[in-house]
Parts: structure tokens; C-alpha cells; sequence
């Protein structure tokens, strides 16, 4: 038997093992990383999916009333909260119109606090055949209203998302929408 053939049968060294498992290691944490990564996405995935069909739910209920300027989210059963002063720092893009009730709602999507401001504009209007279309939207901003009137985010990664606006139209003579 020469020097290389025992040299194999004595398996390897213990370097070569530390340097094969500090390999295996990072390998593993960087896919660990990965996992974390993708369920905290897939996470804010469920709670904007949610806050995106309640959103949906109010503004097409909210139709059926002909946009009234007396509709209040809170009668609904559904768990939004009775309606408080906007706090600040709830912008709202501009042309959306008047803030309704002057109020947000509280809501929880996925156990994640969020605000639900309606606004409403009248855009167009033909006084001949008595018509008017107005402008229904929905804006749903993540948090909730904390001290001094402003809004408090539970969880960071929800702070930064951008606001779910859906806009719909209505003609106030269209009782049922």
C-alpha cells in the first residue's frame, strides 16, 4: 500500500471537517434568513389582503346607500369601532372631498390595528335632469390613534406601507346604487 492509498483510508481531517460544517452553518442560517423573511412578507401580504376586501365591502355598502352623507361603518356589525377625530398625520391624497362624519373608524385586519377614514365629493351635477355623481372613497392607513391625537403603528414593518384608497362613483338619484 503507497502513502496515498493509506492516507484515504484514514478518512478526513479535522480541518476538513471544521471548514465543512462552518460551511454547512452559513448556508443554513442564510436560508433560515430566507424562511423569516418571506413569512414576515407573507404576513403583510394577509393583513393588506384583508384590509383591501374590507375596504372593498365598505365602499360598495356605502354605494348601495346612494353615498349618504349619514352612513356610518360602525352600524354594520362588522367591527369597526364608533368614529373619533382623524389624528394627525392621516393624509389623504388630495380631490378626495369632504371627510365623512369628520371621523376614522377602528379596525383590526389579521390582528394588525388600522384606521378607516370615508370621504366623499360631489363632481359633477346636471341641475336640469337633477342628477348629481359623487365621489366614494375609502382610504385605510395601518395603526392606530395613540397619545396626543396622533398614530401609533404596533408593528414597524406596517409603518411604512402606503395607504389602500379605493374610489367609486354614485349618482344620488340611484337609490339603490
Amino acid at each position: 500500500m503507497n502513502l496515498r492509498q493509506s492516507r484515504r483510508a484514514q478518512g478526513f481531517t479535522l480541518i476538513e471537517q471544521v471548514v465543512a460544517a462552518v460551511i454547512l452553518a452559513v448556508a443554513t442560517l442564510g436560508a433560515l434568513q430566507y424562511q423569516c423573511f418571506a413569512a414576515g412578507q407573507g404576513r403583510i401580504a394577509r393583513v393588506q389582503s384583508a384590509a383591501a376586501r374590507a375596504a372593498h365591502l365598505l365602499i360598495e355598502d356605502w354605494k348601495s346607500t346612494a353615498g349618504s352623507p349619514e352612513y356610518d361603518p360602525s352600524t354594520l356589525g362588522l367591527g369597526f369601532s364608533a368614529g373619533v377625530a382623524a389624528p394627525s398625520g392621516f393624509t389623504t391624497p388630495s380631490g378626495l372631498g369632504a371627510t365623512l362624519n369628520d371621523a376614522v373608524y377602528g379596525a383590526t385586519f389579521c390582528d394588525v390595528p388600522a384606521l378607516v377614514m370615508l370621504k366623499y365629493l360631489d363632481v359633477a351635477e346636471d341641475s336640469l335632469a337633477r342628477i348629481t355623481l359623487r365621489q366614494l372613497a375609502v382610504i385605510v392607513r395601518f395603526g392606530q390613534v395613540g397619545a396626543g391625537g396622533t398614530i401609533a403603528v404596533a408593528e414597524s414593518k406596517f409603518a411604512d406601507l402606503p395607504p389602500i384608497t379605493l374610489v367609486t362613483y354614485v349618482r344620488l338619484d340611484a337609490t339603490d346604487g
